[in-house]
């Protein structure tokens, strides 16, 4: 046998310290997926292989120390261990890498949380900071700029102004109060939702924005000029829905302070709860709760506003705003993909209903506008943003419930 294959056959351990740091860094990972006494066993079976083979076993298990599957699950998330200011956010920090409360079971925890409270207690800390109150664990929500309630009814007092402006003005002094007013809604909407619960710390697409604008102006102009392109027109400028925008407006100050509560909830319940089920649990009747009070809420403005005006409330206005709501709302926790979705889908149906009734104009394509002509004399033209609206803000509302009701959606810097 040459020298080289002396040196690597199999040898029994000589030393208490062939194990050396590498060796216990590869089995501490592969602690993360496998039971840590299935690892015990095996490395005993291991050693005593070794010493079966040279004759030789040592009287002690050849290791320095047990595995600590906790200590390399440390290392794995050092940077999420050393920033939390709470065992709020290592529990949040796991659930989003995957880790659930039967995973924290094979590192001898009850659930997550418990297994956070010990990672957090063994990051090392100075003194000081281990003696400071650590506020976070017992807060509500995430600060929001002072002023947010009432900057939450610029946009209602904007578009309430505006609506008298138009009612006292004639002619081409009416035209300009209306563009006036629209662009100080505008202004009074971005205020809003920049300086409160809703604001979002995520770049929003600029296709999001034109979704959104393109339902706003269909929820003012479409079901006017759905009516008249159905009867054949239009024949000549149609008037826009001033109680669908007055109630939309009004309907800003409620979304908000409906979103801070949830918001509110949702953290208490995070510091309160003792496993990601029991969170889960406790967040979708608080989610269903809160959007529930705020479509109470738009109903009773629409009403209002549709009797000040004289006209029946508009279905479809109250289908657009519950969409709106939940659309922000996911953007606001930086889920941005969804809401772009079914804004998109949504505005594409209204758009499409649109056109086939104007393309049904055209020789031979009387079919195309046979549905929509058929749902709108029978159900009138807000039927078409309702079905629209109403079923991407039902998809949105099964994906709030699913995503929002993680603990991993509610840490530092959400809504």
């Amino acid at each position: 046998m040459s020298k080289e294959q002396q040196v690597d056959a199999p040898q029994a351990p000589g030393s208490p310290g062939g194990w050396d740091e590498r060796s216990e860094e590869l089995v501490a990972d592969a602690a993360l997926v496998r039971e840590p006494t299935a690892w015990r066993s095996a490395g005993a079976d291991v050693v005593a292989a070794a010493g079966s083979a040279s004759g030789a076993v040592p009287a002690k298990p050849a290791r320095r120390g047990a595995v600590d599957p906790v200590k390399a699950l440390m290392h794995r998330h050092r940077e999420l261990c050393e920033r939390a200011v709470d065992p709020l956010e290592i529990a949040a920090g796991l659930e989003a890498h995957g880790v659930t409360d039967r995973t924290a079971a094979r590192f001898r925890h009850r659930d997550v949380f418990a297994l956070a409270e010990e990672m957090y207690a063994r990051v090392p800390r100075d003194e000081e900071e281990r003696g400071a109150p650590t506020g976070t664990s017992s807060r509500g929500a995430p600060e929001v700029p002072a002023g947010w309630a009432l900057f939450a009814l610029l946009p209602g007092v904007a578009c309430a102004l505006a609506a008298v402006g138009i009612e006292l003005s004639e002619g081409h002094a009416r035209y300009a109060v209306g563009i006036g007013g629209a662009l100080a809604v505008a202004v009074a909407l971005r205020l809003a939702l920049r300086r409160g619960p809703l604001r979002c710390a995520h770049h929003v697409v600029p296709a999001t924005r034109a979704w959104v604008c393109f339902l706003i102006a269909y929820a003012l102009f479409g079901d006017g000029l759905m009516r008249a392109a159905v009867s054949g027109g239009p024949d000549g400028p149609w008037a826009p829905s001033t109680a669908a925008a007055l109630g939309l407006s009004l309907a800003v100050a409620p979304a908000v302070w409906c979103v801070r509560l949830f918001a509110v909830g949702a953290r208490r319940r995070l510091a309160l709860s003792r496993g990601l089920a029991e969170f889960t649990s406790a967040v979708r009747p608080l989610l269903l709760g809160s959007v529930a009070l705020y479509l109470c809420a738009l109903g009773v403005l629409l009403v209002g506003a549709g009797a000040a005006y004289g006209v029946p409330a508009s279905a479809g206005a109250g289908a657009l705003g519950a969409l709106l709501l939940l659309a922000r709302l996911l953007s606001s926790y930086g889920f941005m993909r969804a809401p772009l979705l079914m804004l998109g889908a949504a505005g594409a149906v209204e758009a499409a209903s649109l056109a086939s009734v104007f393309a049904g104009r055209l020789p031979g394509c009387a079919w195309l506008a046979a549905p929509v002509e058929g749902v709108v004399r029978a159900w009138g033209p807000g039927a078409v943003p309702v079905v629209a609206c109403g079923a991407a803000a039902g998809v949105l509302l099964l994906h709030s419930l699913r995503v929002l009701s993680r603990a991993s959606a509610h840490g530092d810097g959400a809504s």
